[in-house]
């Protein structure tokens, strides 16, 4: 029993310490992961664009690239010039040839006939025109000859003339006397005759000064064409002999012709000659691939080309060795037309089933020499090309 005079406490009822469920706080919950997935991907993306609009600005906006490029060179093809068999070929296919290096060899006999003709026709023409050089002096003293008969022809005329008048005289005096009996008829027919024979003398030295001129003329016009033909030239440079030796350089030049030469460094291609065949002149013979100055045709479409110049800076891979090895080279400039503008069957456009078709337009690329020798390029070849459009070109 408790103590008297002790208060006695009651046990009281637990006093309660929650709170209501309106005002109790809510427990913190982690997003699901399918919620943090969804975050994430967002973040992404926003990352994905903000990267893609900073590389465009910054690299995309000032570039142009396509993959429709291919290697090219100014091919040349080798053909002869002059006819002729075939007796050797020096170059096989994919072999490198060096410019002015022997490829074929055609038969030099005929050539060799007409070079040795020729020379003979040279020295005969300078023969002939040393002969014209001397004979100009036989025709001078042919022509002084000739001239000396006419003064002869002339002092003879003035004879026979003197003679003519003296006969004359004595038949008028002979005439006059012979009516008086003085002179006898012999005398007066002496007188006439004298008279006559002189007259006849007259007229022989008056046709030999015409035969006299006319020699002199002969002469003077053969001294004349013979100076024409030697005129204003020694031996060497009379047109006779400049044409007899144009006649041999020709004949000369078709020998030389028969060894047909590389008319380029690089390498051979398309070989269709073998020995023994007769080949025409512009028939080709095989062809010469340049493989040390090849360039890149890149077909880019129009809405790529409005900011793309002569000059600007091209980065270019090709699928040969691949995307590490990179070529160096430069915008040359852009062709005249699209390539199904000079096609062989051109597209027509204004046909009623029309669809429009972005085009392409070839621009050609220089490549850096030693970026092609140190890995070499073939015709054909596929290659990927990007021109840096920032710049002007310059």
């Amino acid at each position: 029993m408790p103590d008297s005079g002790s208060t006695i406490i009651e046990d009281a009822p637990p006093v309660s310490t929650a709170r209501p469920a309106a005002s109790r706080p809510r427990a913190f919950r982690l997003p699901s992961r399918r919620w943090q997935l969804l975050g994430l991907l967002a973040a992404l993306v926003v990352i994905g664009a903000i990267g893609a609009g900073l590389w465009w600005v910054l690299v995309a906006s000032h570039e142009v690239s396509t993959d429709n490029a291919y290697v090219g060179a100014d091919v040349a093809e080798v053909t002869p010039l002059v006819s002729g068999p075939v007796i050797r070929v020096l170059a096989a296919e994919t072999q490198r040839v060096k410019a002015g290096q022997p490829l074929v060899l055609l038969d030099p006999a005929d050539a060799r006939i007409a070079v040795e003709q020729a020379r003979a026709a040279l020295g005969q023409a300078e023969r002939q025109v040393r002969g014209m050089f001397a004979n100009d002096s036989a025709l001078a003293a042919q022509v002084a000859a000739r001239q000396a008969a006419v003064a002869e022809a002339d002092s003879q005329i003035v004879s026979a003339r003197g003679d003519l008048q003296r006969a004359q005289t004595d038949l008028s005096r002979r005439q006059a006397l012979s009516a008086s009996g003085a002179v006898s008829g012999d005398e007066l027919t002496n007188a006439q005759n004298r008279f006559s024979t002189a007259k006849a003398s007259l007229v022989s030295a008056q046709a030999a000064r015409a035969a006299a001129l006319a020699n002199r003329g002969a002469a003077q016009g053969s001294r004349e064409v013979n100076t024409a033909q030697i005129a204003g030239a020694d031996v060497e440079h009379n047109p006779d002999v400049l044409a007899a030796k144009a006649r041999l350089d020709a004949v000369e030049l078709a020998l030389s012709r028969t060894v047909i030469p590389a008319p380029m460094s690089g390498v051979v291609t398309k070989k269709a000659v073998e020995v023994g065949q007769q080949v025409q002149p512009g028939a080709v013979v095989m062809q010469i691939v340049p493989t040390e100055s090849v360039y890149v045709d890149a077909n880019f479409k129009e809405v790529q080309l409005a900011r793309v110049r002569p000059g600007q800076p091209v980065i270019l891979t090709s699928d040969l060795y691949g995307d590490g090895v990179k070529f160096h080279g430069r915008v040359k400039g852009l062709s005249g037309g699209t390539g199904s503008a000079f096609s062989l069957i051109p597209a027509q456009n204004a046909s009623g089933n029309w669809i429009k078709i972005v085009q392409r337009l070839p621009v050609r690329i220089t490549l850096d020499p030693k970026d092609v020798e140190a890995h070499p390029l073939r015709v054909g070849l596929s290659m990927k090309a990007t021109i840096d459009v920032a710049g002007d070109g310059r």
